[in-house]
C-alpha cells in the first residue's frame, strides 16, 4: 500500500510512490543522493519533514507563487528523481521564490540556466560553509527539470551520468 502524506496546506492525503526499479542503483550506473542541504542561514533541510523517498529523507523547501500561496514542497533527495511532495498544485513553469522554510529567507541565486527558459538557479549548499562550490543548484521554474550538482567547483551531476560505478 502506497504511503500517505497530509500537508498542513493541503488537507487531502497524498499517495507517495514506492520505490520503482529506474531508481535503484545499478551495477553500471551512479546514483547520487544528497544526505544534507543547507539553507542561507546554514539550516538542514534534509530531514526537515517526515517525509521520505525509496528510504531517504526528503529536502524541504517553502515555496512562494506569483498569487502569494506558500506552502511546503519535499523533494525526492535522489539526483534526477523528479518526485514531490506536499504544496504541488503549481502550474508547470510558475516561476516560485525558493525559501528556507527555517528562516524564510530567500535561496541564494547561483546565475541563470543557459537554456532558454530564462530559468535561474538558486543554492542549496552541501556543507555547513554554505560554498556554490559546493551545492545543489535548483532552479525557480515549477517542473523545470534542470537541477546540478556542484563539489569542489566539479558538475558532479554530469560526471554520474557519463561515468560507470567503480
Amino acid at each position: 500500500m502506497p504511503k500517505q502524506h497530509v500537508d498542513a496546506q493541503n488537507p487531502q492525503p497524498r499517495s507517495i510512490p514506492e520505490p520503482h526499479e529506474s531508481l535503484q542503483p545499478v551495477a553500471d550506473a551512479v546514483t547520487l543522493v544528497v544526505t544534507q542541504a543547507f539553507g542561507p542561514g546554514g539550516h538542514n533541510l534534509v530531514g526537515f519533514s517526515d517525509v521520505k523517498f525509496n528510504g531517504y529523507p526528503a529536502v524541504t523547501l517553502l515555496l512562494r507563487t506569483p498569487d502569494g500561496r506558500e506552502g511546503l514542497v519535499h523533494l525526492s533527495p535522489v539526483h534526477g528523481d523528479q518526485r514531490k511532495s506536499g504544496f504541488i498544485d503549481i502550474a508547470p513553469g510558475t516561476r516560485c521564490t525558493l525559501l528556507c522554510p527555517v528562516t524564510k529567507r530567500p535561496l541564494e541565486k547561483m546565475g541563470p540556466v543557459d537554456d532558454g527558459t530564462g530559468a535561474e538557479y538558486f543554492a542549496l549548499y552541501l556543507t555547513p560553509k554554505l560554498s556554490k562550490g559546493h551545492a545543489v543548484a535548483i532552479t525557480d521554474l515549477w517542473d523545470h527539470f534542470h537541477s546540478r550538482i556542484v563539489d569542489d567547483e566539479a558538475l558532479i551531476s554530469y560526471w554520474a551520468q557519463t561515468h560507470a560505478a567503480s
